[in-house]
């Protein structure tokens, strides 16, 4: 096991820690940039910190944790582990999650929120550390060249890229903040405020306006999709509709206006998860070329829990 289990530094252990990332999870799109920005520039509420696994000079393995500052359900945190496949079974794992544990524990929070793969190892990796099933997600994957013909849009709607709200983004946050209270978890998103949405969305360096979309009507952002890339690779970081929007086909809408204007950018790929009860948009990926390429369980550990 590598000797060394500390706090990542962006200027010695980005490179190092995003490469483990796309050893174990392929699916994941995350820039060196996006993750020195994450540890450096997340909402001060989420307490985000990065551990890293190294041996000499190589990281073998990564977990972020924090605070989930979006619910207002209090005690929610999460921890998300990632070792470089040549490395597992060695206890990279079990360190770096016991100094995520430890961490999260001084924050206050009582229940320790992870995704984790769906092989054999991992879900007996989980159990051990008294990680407990809790629902499946789907990843999904969409080769860029073959795209569906972008639909007329409808009378009294308008797309718009992100990069036309660059002099006050409030509406695209109301629109996400009112869409993610009906999105597919264990915790409510209903506490998501303006500065950390700006701090966790808008102003990461992977969000790409240009490519993201938003559907107005009538003067309101009705519905939109948030676009990441690492270049070639394309993220969806989020779609929704707003509930007084619901049911015009609007999320398909942007959705593909963005992808393809991701092709048109020369992106090749693009990725997307989605809750396994998130019938809605799994049906809307399904008919725009999406395949399912992997899966992961949310898992849940409640500290004090018996186990």
């Amino acid at each position: 096991m590598p000797t060394d289990i500390r706090v990542l530094d962006p200027a010695r252990d980005v490179t190092g820690a995003v490469t483990v990332l796309r050893a174990a999870h392929p699916y994941l799109v995350l820039s060196p940039a996006a993750l020195a920005y994450q540890v450096g520039s997340a909402p001060v509420r989420q307490r985000f910190r990065a551990f890293v696994a190294v041996d000499g000079d190589r990281v073998a393995g990564l977990v972020r944790c924090g605070v989930d500052w979006e619910t207002s359900v209090p005690g929610q945190g999460f921890a998300n582990l990632s070792v470089h496949p040549d490395e597992r079974g060695h206890g990279v794992g079990g360190a770096l999650l016991a100094a995520a544990e430890e961490y999260l524990g001084e924050t206050g929070v009582t229940h320790v929120h992870a995704w984790v793969s769906a092989d054999d190892a991992s879900l007996r990796f989980a159990e051990r550390h008294r990680y407990v099933r809790r629902r499946p997600a789907s990843f999904l994957r969409l080769d860029l060249g073959v795209l569906p013909d972008l639909p007329e849009v409808p009378d009294g709607v308008e797309l718009r890229p992100w990069t036309d709200f660059a002099a006050d983004p409030r509406p695209l946050w109301s629109a996400d903040a009112d869409a993610s209270r009906d999105e597919p978890g264990d915790v409510p998103v209903d506490g998501m405020d303006f500065d950390g949405w700006r701090l966790s969305c808008w102003d990461r360096p992977d969000v790409d306006r240009a490519l993201s979309v938003a559907a107005v009507v009538d003067g309101t952002v009705a519905a939109f999709t948030l676009a990441q890339t690492d270049t070639p690779r394309y993220w969806s970081g989020m779609t929704g509709t707003r509930r007084a929007y619901r049911g015009r086909g609007l999320a398909r809408l942007v959705k593909l206006a963005s992808l393809r204007r991701a092709r048109d950018a020369g992106l090749t790929v693009a990725y997307t998860g989605n809750d396994a009860e998130n019938a809605p948009m799994l049906h809307v990926n399904a008919a725009f070329g999406y395949r399912p390429y992997a899966t992961q369980w949310r898992c849940v550990r409640e500290f004090g829990a018996a186990g």
